[in-house]
């Protein structure tokens, strides 16, 4: 398809030629925030009117951390494709994260199915930025991490990519109608309320896919013995102990706003941002001090 080498141009550009900008203050990332060690996001769908671009700037101001792993769904191909959509505020998201490589920290990119044109330049890096298939991260207490975006672990994905690309023009629209109906529910002083994410929850099939792929993913990270795998893809951010092996969701920056993190003991933490606002409490584990690798 024609679109393909011009979207790897544009890919190229965002990754590796997005300037930064010339003298702008580096004390909005260190400031008084206390350094995490890690930092794991994903679906940011960068390039959709749906992208919280502004909540993810603020997010990463407050959370400077020595690793940052962006685990997939980056760059919204498939909404590119059909139509181009990239406001000044997504720019910023770049060449935050292209500061933060250039600051020292080190930024990793696993390309997911919506920004799949990426991994046609795994093993390379752009401004800093490394960009893998997949990767393993050792938390300070030892625990060996997997991490991928997910979507190999989707049937839809592998089996009927043309119904994936249906469920996510619905799930747009679906997005849009949101909007207007959270405007509605703002003027009268109510909280946002997602309807996707309600469906989601309602809808008897797709909890069972969450089950189904929550279980899929715990059990390759098993398989490949690791203590824990963090993926992203279904937009729903979790961490839970299944079979022995601790699954951990990372969520989007459409509607859950939400992240993994790692803290200086190796805790790891599921945040929600601003402070305050998740739907389930802030999730943490305990720290682990020993722990016998094979």
């Amino acid at each position: 398809m024609a679109f393909v080498p011009a979207l790897h141009q544009q890919t190229a550009d965002l990754l590796g030629t997005v300037q930064d900008t010339a003298g702008t203050p580096e004390n909005d990332d260190d400031g008084n925030h206390r350094r995490l060690r890690a930092v794991f996001i994903s679906d940011l769908h960068l390039g959709t009117p749906g992208c919280q671009a502004e909540a993810l700037l603020d997010f990463l101001k407050a959370h400077p951390c020595d690793h940052l792993y962006l685990l997939g769904d980056i760059i919204d191909g498939w909404q590119l494709r059909r139509r181009w959509f990239w406001p000044q505020s997504h720019n910023d998201v770049i060449q935050k994260i292209l500061r933060r490589a250039r600051k020292g920290t080190q930024v990793v990119f696993i390309p997911g199915n919506h920004d799949e044109f990426a991994r046609h330049f795994t093993n390379h890096h752009f401004g800093g930025v490394e960009v893998v298939h997949d990767a393993v991260h050792v938390t300070a207490d030892g625990r060996r991490l997997w991490l991928i975006h997910g979507d190999h672990f989707d049937g839809v994905i592998q089996y009927a990519k043309w119904l994936a690309y249906v469920g996510d023009t619905l799930y747009e629209w679906t997005l849009r109608l949101n909007r207007h109906f959270n405007s509605a529910r703002a003027r009268l002083g109510l909280p946002y309320w997602s309807l996707s994410q309600y469906l989601k929850h309602k809808v008897k099939t797709a909890v069972s896919f969450v089950t189904r792929f929550e279980e899929a993913v715990a059990e390759e990270a098993g398989k490949r013995g690791h203590d824990g795998v963090v993926c992203g893809h279904i937009h729903r951010a979790e961490m839970r102990t299944i079979n022995g092996i601790l699954y951990c969701n990372d969520g989007d920056w459409v509607e859950s706003l939400s992240a993994l993190v790692e803290h200086g003991d190796g805790q790891l933490e599921v945040v929600h941002w601003p402070p305050g606002t998740a739907a389930p409490t802030a999730q943490k584990t305990p720290a682990v001090t020993t722990l016998s690798h094979t």
